[in-house]
């Protein structure tokens, strides 16, 4: 694939309004010895930014869905354009799209830019499991609800 034609995060004017976003500041122990953000650390990055989407955006608690109601939110899929080296010191603003709603997956794209630059984008299939039964369930109506007003609300 050309680099013209590889995915890239959407220009950050062109987010729709409704685009949930936060700030998310790079660390030191984000970086390799080089200054620059370790390929590994953007996925530990990216969850922290899906737990916060969920209670900002979304209206239900990541750790509630998780831990009491025993939901699992497993990745099945991701893939990652890295557009231009992140490091310490950036503050990355990342933004979550909901790309799909399946049965039992949901889709997500997160961009982030630092100051509007494009930096990376992920895109992530988040399967919901029983973690009783260790297998795929539908999503839970309050969560296809959620995704559903979010979705709308970005379009």
């Amino acid at each position: 694939m050309s680099a013209s034609s590889r995915p890239a995060p959407p220009p950050y004017g062109d987010l729709p309004a409704g685009t949930w976003r936060t700030d998310v500041p790079v660390l030191f122990s984000h970086c390799d010895p080089a200054g620059i953000v370790y390929f590994a650390r953007f996925f530990d990055m990216a969850n922290g930014v899906i737990e916060g989407w969920f209670s900002a955006a979304l209206g239900l608690s990541y750790a509630d869905v998780i831990g009491p109601r025993r939901i699992g939110l497993g990745y099945a899929a991701v893939a990652a354009e890295f557009v231009r080296p992140a490091l310490h010191g950036d503050v990355l603003t990342f933004a979550v799209m909901v790309d799909r709603i399946g049965g039992a997956s949901l889709a997500l794209s997160l961009a982030a830019y630092r100051a509007g630059e494009p930096i990376l984008l992920l895109r992530m299939t988040i399967v919901t499991t029983s973690l009783v039964a260790h297998k795929a369930i539908p999503i839970p109506d309050d969560l296809r609800a959620a995704l559903a007003r979010y979705q709308d609300a970005c379009r």
